[in-house]
């Protein structure tokens, strides 16, 4: 593969980026610039017939942590004592962090696609899902790459957690909750492993045919 610094930099970037979860409240980077790589990654990342389906939402500061508050309550109704008492660490470790930024697919957006191209209808939601996907992973590698620390969540799996995030930042009926994304300055100014990858063998995963 013919190399150069950009492309050494972006595979590189690739590679290195992991899940982190021992955040602070702090950013080595100013509020203004976390928007402008999320706003950079609605305009720029690839979507389904470019219907700009993405839509995201960054809550910072107190914002953040009410969105966490919120989750832990969801927790609550949601779940048995026991699942509760073993998740509850976790949703305070997201608290813990500097920021999160939800994103949400717009089913308004994707049911306009549907009715001009009926025979592939069917198909499209999981295309949305894939052009998620792609939003979520940009931000997360670009986070990275400023020093923040990430991890990825789907709370939405409570439905009383996706209701109370729309009437809490009053959004479209038509936005649907995807993921979250969490960050902050890793702790101690490192990103750890929480385990090492291990990788299958590449021949048992690509096929390549000339």
């Amino acid at each position: 593969m013919a190399s150069s610094p950009s492309l050494d930099l972006f595979l590189s970037a690739v590679a290195s980026r992991i899940s982190c979860y021992a955040l602070t409240k702090h950013s080595p980077i100013p509020d203004s610039e976390i928007h402008s790589i999320v706003q950079f990654a609605i305009n720029h990342t690839p979507s389904t017939f470019n219907v700009q389906s993405a839509r995201a939402v960054v809550l910072l500061h107190a914002e953040h942590e009410k969105l966490w508050d919120i989750g832990d309550a969801s927790l609550r109704v949601a779940l048995p004592e026991q699942a509760y008492q073993s998740l509850a660490p976790k949703v305070l470790g997201f608290k813990a962090g500097y920021g999160t930024v939800l994103w949400f697919e717009d089913e308004e957006a994707m049911d306009k696609l549907k009715e001009k191209s009926a025979g592939i209808q069917h198909l499209m939601d999981d295309w949305s899902l894939h052009s998620s996907g792609m939003h979520q992973f940009v931000v997360w590698t670009a986070l990275e790459l400023k020093g923040l620390g990430c991890n990825l969540q789907h709370y939405n799996f409570m439905p009383d957690f996706s209701t109370q995030v729309a009437r809490e930042w009053k959004l479209p009926d038509s936005w649907k909750l995807q993921s979250q994304l969490v960050f902050g300055a890793p702790k101690d100014g490192h990103l750890v492993r929480s385990r090492e990858r291990t990788y299958l063998p590449l021949e048992e995963r690509v096929k390549i045919f000339v």
